[in-house]
């Protein structure tokens, strides 16, 4: 039995969607956790810890199955639905009394929705939807132990009923996916009501008035794709005088003096070392790269910081993906894990149902594009209008041929120019770079139309 797998993750979309070439299933509220029976059990979270000796019950599944391995989410649930904040308290308890107490008050359910391995013999090469059927003849159901129901097409509708029954999203899983494990996969789909975020906690304002005694607010960043930290805000909401209370034990001795980014705060600031991991709920994301409006919701301790990227909040290739059928096109599907370090721009001709021109600009380990309609301005005299459209993959530019009729941009597309870019600007409404190109050199500048429509911009020739 393979000991090391790790959890297939799903990329965050916002728009529910119908497809006979996907499932729906419950997005539960828990710890993900790998199941491996046999005549022992071993619950191991996504970092590796083992959970079973925090939730005894599900020993259970050892009665239900055998020699298997399987996928699923440890819920406790109250009051109908899965209650986070109740497994936390759940995992807080350490003595062997307090933990048979809390599985009798809040027992844990584990939701099984897939199955890795079966008597010694691997399955993630296997259609997710024959690990279904597999999974239905290999573990049966008890108290403490349930298979995730799903069904098949009809996933807005199955959305809106999820909505109205109180739960806190839904996963859509392509039919024929392979099981990935460790990858944030194209192919499984989370849909939330809220949006959330698990964020490092890299610092906190010093508190005053009534917080005088433990802090302001947390400073929150994530990780990019070459792993440093970037800064998304700070979190001053949500918290009971408990938790403010806990949070303060925690980041004691966590103190250093190293600033993890350069961020103009006003506050008097105390930088921490990054080990504390926070789920925070917010609205939207800012173009600067901000929460907006977010609210602490509590700790995660089944994660690591190097896993909380900021893939989670910049939605990435969400529109890009959505539009496309990849059994058809042979655009990228976007599986590249870091972009260059100098970066990379590229100008692509597509001729469309229009001829144009597709500038796309490197950033954040995505192609940032916009549509040019009369190509790019070769002389500082000449202005061109630019709409920005949906974020491209990597690969997105090194890519040549022809996009198949009946789908997204169905055209031919060719290299017309491509080289390395220097970002000197970047922000919400003006971005100037310097290219390096075989057709392209110097500076450009791009300029929102604010009295347009938002995604129309100003593309010119900078004066050398």
């Amino acid at each position: 039995m393979n000991l090391s797998y790790k959890p297939m993750l799903a990329r965050l979309t916002s728009q529910p969607f119908s497809s006979e070439d996907w499932i729906f299933e419950i997005k539960w509220d828990g710890f993900r956790a790998i199941a491996y029976v046999n005549e022992n059990l071993s619950l191991r979270s996504r970092n590796g810890k083992e959970l079973k000796y925090s939730f005894p019950e599900l020993d259970e599944l050892r009665k239900l199955a055998r020699n298997v391995v399987l996928d699923g989410e440890i819920i406790v649930m109250r009051e109908g639905k899965a209650d986070f904040q109740a497994l936390l308290e759940r995992n807080k308890a350490l003595s062997e009394t307090e933990i048979e107490l809390q599985s009798r008050r809040s027992p844990a359910v584990y939701i099984v929705f897939d199955i890795l391995e079966k008597d010694g013999k691997t399955l993630i090469k296997i259609p997710l939807i024959e690990r279904k059927k597999i999974l239905q003849n290999s573990v049966k159901e008890g108290p403490h132990i349930l298979i995730s129901d799903f069904v098949e097409t009809n996933g807005q509708a199955y959305y809106t009923a999820a909505l109205e029954k109180g739960v806190e999203g839904i996963v859509a899983k392509k039919k024929d996916s392979l099981y990935e494990p460790g990858l944030r996969s194209a192919n499984w789909l989370k849909l939330r009501r809220l949006n959330f975020c698990d964020c490092v906690i890299f610092g906190y304002t010093v508190g005053t008035g009534i917080r005088k005694k433990t802090f302001g607010a947390l400073l929150l960043g994530l990780y990019s794709r070459e792993g440093k930290p970037v800064y998304i805000g700070k979190v001053g909401t949500g918290f009971s005088q408990e938790t403010l209370q806990t949070l303060s034990e925690k980041i004691q001795g966590l103190e250093t003096e190293a600033a993890p980014f350069e961020v103009d705060i006003p506050d008097r600031v105390k930088w921490l070392r990054p080990k504390l991991i926070c789920e925070v709920l917010y609205q939207t994301v800012t173009r600067d790269i901000r929460l907006r409006m977010p609210r602490f919701r509590g700790l995660r301790e089944d994660k690591l910081p190097f896993e909380c990227t900021l893939d989670q909040i910049q939605g990435g290739l969400t529109e890009y993906l959505s539009k496309r059928d990849f059994k058809v096109t042979t655009e990228p599907k976007g599986d590249a894990e870091k972009g260059n370090e100098r970066g990379v721009f590229v100008v692509q001709e597509h001729h469309a149902r229009r001829l144009h021109y597709d500038l796309r600009l490197e950033k954040n380990g995505v192609l940032k594009s916009w549509a040019v309609p009369k190509g790019i301005p070769e002389t500082s005299d000449e202005k061109r209008l630019a709409v920005e459209t949906e974020d491209h993959p990597l690969e997105y530019a090194s890519f040549e041929g022809t996009i198949p009729a009946g789908q997204y941009g169905a055209g031919t597309v060719k290299i017309w120019d491509k080289g390395a870019y220097e970002p000197k600007v970047w922000k919400e409404d003006m971005i100037e770079f310097k290219v390096k190109g075989d057709k392209l050199q110097g500076h450009y500048i791009l300029v929102r139309l604010k009295k347009a429509k938002e995604k129309s911009w100003l593309l010119l020739k900078g004066r050398e």
